[in-house]
């Protein structure tokens, strides 16, 4: 009977977590996950307020 050391533990109890929710981490998810939920249209409503919040900024501020 060898037992896993506690990193290899560690490692695989993290990885059946992200199988389960692979959002659901602290580092998990971010732009593509983002991106892929949202659609074509969330994202050009994203890239189109964007771009006028740098607009906005370089009239007042620049």
């Amino acid at each position: 009977m060898s037992e896993e050391k506690p990193e290899t533990t560690r490692e695989r109890i993290r990885q059946e977590e992200l199988k389960k929710d692979p959002s659901g981490s602290i580092h998990g998810g971010g732009l593509p996950d983002l991106v892929g939920n949202l659609g074509w249209k969330g994202t050009g409503i994203i890239i189109l307020v964007l771009i006028v919040g740098f607009i906005i900024y370089a009239v007042f501020f620049g």
